[in-house]
């Protein structure tokens, strides 16, 4: 997977009153750690941060950041917003190397949803997880997973072992679950079930979350 060149400026000073005054100038304090190597401190454009959040795979799409002429291979970990005009207000990036083994969230993709012919005759999907937590290194990492639902029947279930799994991704859980489900409209959970719940989140939400990655050495 090809990086996305994005280009910063090292930060000296940490702090409240230091990183007020970088998005005066609109500039976004974030920070490259991890990789068992010192934390960098920098700052981007916030117009460019806006930007790569505005695309789709924010959270699995790597970095390349050149900062004052030193270059970091990263992954975007986390985006502090700001609680009332939800810009960004801070970023985190965890520094990876060829070598990483990598846990992340990738996001399921359904699709066919509207041809299925359980859908069809009355039934609801019911999502039971929007992402599923894989191991790879940074040269396998998936976009996403996608699950065909064109043939899919009321009281059909899509588990986690029957994803087709690219060469050098596994899944870091030890039994398999449900991902989804084909319901019908008189026995789908009402609002108070948590799977009813879940199906009810945008999947905006779910776009929003950070991946939550961390890295291991390959031995």
């Amino acid at each position: 997977m090809k990086a996305v060149q994005l280009t910063a400026t090292k930060r000296e000073k940490a702090g409240k009153g230091a990183s007020r005054a970088n998005r005066r100038a609109g500039l976004i304090p974030a920070v490259i750690y991890g990789d068992k190597k010192a934390p960098i401190m920098i700052a981007l454009e916030e117009k460019v941060l806006v930007a790569e959040m505005a695309k789709k795979g924010l959270w699995t799409r790597q970095y390349e950041i050149t900062a004052d002429g030193e270059s970091f291979h990263v992954l975007c970990q986390d985006i502090q917003k700001h609680p009332v005009s939800s810009r960004p207000i801070h970023a985190d990036f965890l520094r990876i190397s060829k070598n990483s083994v990598l846990t992340l969230d990738i996001p399921l993709e359904f699709i066919n949803e509207a041809t299925a012919p359980g859908i069809k005759k009355g039934g609801v999907l019911n999502i039971v997880h929007r992402t599923i937590e894989v191991k790879c290194t940074p040269d396998n990492i998936p976009d996403s997973f996608v699950i065909d639902l064109g043939s899919a029947e009321i009281g059909d279930s899509f588990v986690a072992s029957a994803i087709q799994l690219p060469k050098g991704v596994t899944l870091t859980a030890t039994e398999d679950f449900t991902v989804a489900t084909i319901v019908t409209a008189s026995t789908e959970d009402t609002p108070d079930t948590p799977a009813a719940a879940e199906t009810a989140a945008p999947a905006a939400d779910a776009a929003a979350a950070p991946a939550a990655a961390t890295t291991e050495k390959k031995e």
